[in-house]
C-alpha cells in the first residue's frame, strides 16, 4: 500500500479488509491520517521532503555561527533525541513524551536569542512545534500592577507562543519580589500553562548564569519542569574578532592592518575587565557601528572617494581602549 493510499481512511479499511494491511499497520496508518503532525513526523522519518531540507537549512545555520559549540552539540543531542523518539512511535515501541521546556544562562549579547529562534525553526520542521515561531517578553510584560491582573498578562502572552517558543528573558526578575510581589502568580500561572498546553509549546528562561542558578534552586516548580540547561559562554577573542569580520562584511566594510591590531586591542582590554559586556557580541556591533560612523566623519569633507576608500577603517577609526571602556563602563 502507497504512502498515499496510508493517508485516507477509507484505503486503510479496504486494505485491512484486502490483507494489505496487518491490524496493528492499519491503527497505525489511521492514527497518522487523523493527526497533521504525526503525519508530518512520519514524513520527516521515511522520507526527506521539503520539510527535510528545511531542517538541514536551520541546521547548517546552527553551525555556521561563531563559536558555541558545546551549545551546538546539546541542541544536535535534542534533535537526535526527538528523531529517535518519532521513530520507536512507528516502530510500536515505547517512547518517553518530549519535555524540551529550557534554561539558557549567560551574559547577554552570548547568543540566547539566536539560538531560541534556530530551535524553534528546527522544531517546525521536526512535527514537534506547529508555528516555531518566537515570543520574546520580560518581566513587565508578563507581572501586572494589581490583583488578577498579572495572571490575565500572563496567559495573553502564552496564547501568543502556542505553536511555538516563549522566550523569557531576565526571567529571575519575577521572583526578585517580596511576599506581595506579583511575580510569583506568573510563575503559577506559566507552571498551570506548561501542564495545560503539554504539548503545545515550549518555555525559554534566559538570564544571567548566577542569577539564574538560584532561581532555578529555589523554585521546586521551575527546577523540576525543566529539564534543560544550556549555558551560553562568553566569546574569546579570537571569536569575537570572526564576528566583527562578518558584520563588516555584510556591511560592504573592511579593517586594515593596523585597525585589525586596535580592535583586538580594545577587545582584549574588556575581557580582562570581566563584566557583563566582555566577550559578547553586542560589544562588537556597538565598536563596528562606531567606528563605521567615524569613518565616514573623516571622509565627509573630501571631494572624490574610491570604492577602496569607502570600504576600509582604518586605525584612527576605531576607539582606543581606555576610551571604548570608558563609553561601556
Amino acid at each position: 500500500m502507497s504512502a498515499f493510499e496510508r493517508r485516507n481512511p477509507n484505503l486503510v479499511l479496504v486494505g485491512l479488509e484486502e490483507g494489505r494491511l496487518s491490524p496493528v499497520e492499519a491503527i497505525q496508518a489511521l492514527r497518522t491520517s487523523s493527526d497533521p503532525y504525526a503525519r508530518k513526523r512520519q514524513i520527516d522519518v521515511q522520507t526527506p521532503d521539503a520539510g527535510e531540507w528545511r531542517l538541514n537549512d536551520a541546521l547548517a545555520e546552527l553551525d555556521s555561527l561563531i563559536g558555541l559549540n558545546q551549545v551546538k552539540a546539546l541542541i544536535r543531542e535534542l534533535v537526535a533525541y526527538v528523531r529517535i523518539q518519532r521513530i520507536r512511535e512507528t516502530r510500536q515501541l515505547a517512547s518517553e513524551s518530549l519535555v524540551l521546556h529550557m534554561v539558557f544562562s549567560g551574559n547577554p549579547g552570548t547568543g540566547k536569542t539566536t539560538c531560541a529562534r534556530l530551535i524553534g525553526k528546527i522544531f517546525r520542521e521536526m512535527g514537534v512545534l506547529e508555528k516555531g515561531h518566537l515570543v520574546e517578553r520580560e518581566r513587565a510584560d508578563l507581572v501586572g500592577e494589581y490583583i488578577g491582573h498579572t495572571a490575565q498578562k500572563t496567559r495573553d502572552q502564552i496564547k501568543k507562543a502556542l505553536g511555538g517558543i516563549l522566550f523569557i528573558d531576565e526571567a529571575y526578575s519575577l521572583a526578585s519580589g517580596g511576599e506581595k510581589d506579583f511575580g510569583k502568580e506568573s510563575i503559577s500561572t506559566l507552571i498551570k500553562a506548561m501542564e495545560d498546553y503539554r504539548d503545545r509549546f515550549i518555555v525559554i528562561l534566559a538570564g544571567y548564569r548566577e542569577e539564574m542558578a538560584r532561581f532555578v534552586q529555589s523554585n521546586p516548580g521551575i527546577r523540576s519542569r525543566f529539564p534543560i540547561h544550556i549555558e551560553f559562554p562568553d566569546y574569546t577573542v579570537e571569536e569575537l574578532m570572526l564576528i566583527a569580520d562578518l558584520m563588516l562584511k555584510k556591511r560592504d566594510y573592511r579593517l586594515d592592518i593596523a585597525a585589525r591590531a586596535r580592535l583586538e586591542a580594545v577587545l582584549s582590554r574588556y575581557l580582562g575587565t570581566r563584566s557583563q559586556h566582555s566577550g559578547n557580541a553586542r560589544l562588537v556591533r556597538n565598536l563596528i557601528e562606531r567606528a563605521i560612523r567615524r569613518q565616514a566623519l573623516r571622509l565627509v569633507e573630501r571631494k572624490q572617494l574610491t570604492r577602496e576608500e569607502l570600504m576600509l577603517i582604518r586605525r584612527e577609526d576605531i576607539e582606543d581602549s581606555n576610551e571604548a571602556v570608558h563609553r561601556v563602563g
